[in-house]
């Protein structure tokens, strides 16, 4: 029997996609082939609208619909501190729980030789700008380093931490450590696991 064309290429679409193999971009596949043609419609209308009604903050690199974000620009955050996320979706996380109030930096990676991604591959470059300058007259006092507890993660934060220590010696540097067990990811952890992880952050 013969495949049609544009199940094929949907199949192909999703297998693309991270944790999805050919089994499941199949079962999804199929699953949409019985979901009305209305629904699917507004499916493909929010896939292609994602990056049109979105744009990614110039002063922190999260993911909002306004540039500067939501939180870079509310003046009740505390802007003298910034926590340094891998990805967007751990700005989420840490928001989910509400006892953070200071501002982010988000990398959209980190540093992993192995896949050839280097500091110049992620926004850390811009971290250290950030910092060495003056944002909207704060001056930043501490940086929360939450890159995930994985080798990868270390890595990325020790880099970070070296970088600075070497070039700022009032900067007040912290690693969130307790209630996440290594190789955890941020996204995944609820929120008294990462609320003790913040309370229990240590000199870095």
């Amino acid at each position: 029997m013969r495949v049609p064309k544009a199940i094929t290429n949907l199949v192909e679409s999703f297998e693309k996609l991270p944790g999805v193999g050919p089994k499941t971009a199949q079962r999804l596949t199929y699953y949409l082939l019985h979901v009305p043609q209305v629904e699917l419609d507004r499916f493909a209308d929010s896939l292609g609208n994602l990056k049109k009604d979105t744009v990614i903050c110039t002063i922190c690199h999260a993911v909002d619909e306004t540039d500067p974000c939501s939180i870079c620009s509310d003046t009740q955050r505390e802007q003298t501190v910034i926590c340094v996320v891998e990805q967007p979706l751990d700005v989420l996380a840490l928001e989910k729980n509400g006892r953070y109030h200071g501002v982010y930096h988000v990398l959209h990676g980190k540093i992993d030789p192995l896949n050839n991604i280097g500091p110049d591959e992620i926004f850390i470059r811009r971290l250290f700008t950030r910092i060495k300058s003056s944002q909207n007259g704060h001056t930043i006092t501490e940086l929360i380093l939450a890159t995930n507890p994985t080798m990868e993660g270390e890595a990325t934060a020790m880099y970070i931490a070296k970088n600075l220590k070497s070039q700022i010696s009032n900067l007040k540097i912290t690693r969130i450590g307790r209630g996440l067990p290594i190789g955890a990811d941020l996204e995944y952890a609820d929120s008294m696991t990462l609320q003790r992880a913040m309370e229990g952050r240590s000199d870095y």
